[in-house]
């Protein structure tokens, strides 16, 4: 019978372990990484139409109550089931 000896196989073993662990650490994080998340900030940046607007004092010159107050009313009327339609057919003929 074979016995199995570590004389041999232990220290090809522990070469290939290191040999694969040195693999990936030799390899850096590339660049980009510090560069992440400049191309998100840079798009909400851009999308400001006026970055000083919280800077702004002047107060908002805006509609007068009577008229607010009907399109509010206008507005929750939106929300509500339509009007039914009558049961009338036309069909597009007409009487001489």
């Amino acid at each position: 019978m074979k016995t199995f000896t570590f004389t041999r196989t232990l220290p090809r073993c522990l070469v290939c372990a290191a040999v694969s662990l040195a693999g990936c650490a030799a390899t850096t994080t590339p660049v980009l990484d510090s560069h992440f998340g400049e191309a998100l900030t840079l798009l909400k940046q851009q999308q400001i139409l006026y970055p000083a607007a919280a800077s702004n004092t002047n107060p908002v010159l805006g509609l007068d109550g009577r008229s607010a107050i009907s399109g509010y009313k206008l507005y929750q009327k939106s929300f509500s089931a339509p009007e039914p339609l009558p049961d009338v057919l036309t069909i597009g003929v007409s009487k001489r």
